[in-house]
């Protein structure tokens, strides 16, 4: 790319091509390049990925099957346990979903989503929207959210009903952030479905 100091010199030139007067420019004090480097492989030990996932096993989580209305296909989601509520003003929330995933672009293409938050009894329904390439809503109870008109599946213990606000690159996953155009309890009785050390269970008292 052409310098600060080149820039200078070409309209010089021109401004003397057209017979413009011209005063020569002041000498530029030219910052040194910074030393750009990668951090050798002897700096950093890489984490192994097994005690990646062990060790982060140790956070519990809610678990939720984020969903859309694909214009294209129909009715799309997969389970997500990497859900959290980001902003109160605006209304955002944000969930992470892999790169590999071929349910993304069907959510993307819907430009819109909803967060059903799942109950301590559904666990199983879990599983069946964790698995690819099935059909994930068969038996599924739903209706439509109501403003997305993604599936707000029966039983849940809330939903939060977004459009996509902002999507963000984080290593081998996107960032999702949804902006809240509704949202609801059900107020069924049941607490949330929580995942921890790679299996399911409940709240207890």
């Amino acid at each position: 790319m052409m310098g600060h100091a080149g820039m200078a010199a070409t309209v010089v030139r021109y401004l003397r091509s057209v017979g413009a007067p011209t005063a020569e420019p002041p000498p530029l004090d030219v910052l040194p390049r910074p030393d750009l480097r990668a951090v050798g492989d002897d700096e950093r030990a890489p984490v192994d990925p097994a005690e990646f996932r062990r060790v982060l096993g140790e956070f519990a989580s809610g678990v939720t099957v984020v969903t859309a209305d694909d214009p294209e296909t129909g009715p799309a989601g997969f389970a997500c346990q990497s859900f959290a509520s980001l902003s109160l003003d605006p209304p955002l929330v944000a969930f992470m979903v892999a790169r590999t995933s071929t349910t993304w672009p069907r959510i993307a293409r819907a430009g819109s989503f909803c967060v059903n938050v799942l109950a301590n009894d559904q666990g199983e329904l879990c599983r069946g929207f964790a698995v690819s390439g099935a059909d994930k809503f068969a038996g599924v109870r739903y209706d439509a959210a109501p403003v997305s008109g993604a599936p707000r599946i029966d039983g849940v213990a809330a939903w939060i009903d977004c459009v996509i606000h902002a999507v963000h690159t984080g290593g081998d996953h996107l960032i999702v952030v949804g902006r809240v155009t509704a949202l609801g309890a059900e107020g069924n009785g049941a607490g949330p479905l929580v995942f921890h050390r790679g299996a399911f269970s409940g709240l207890r008292d």
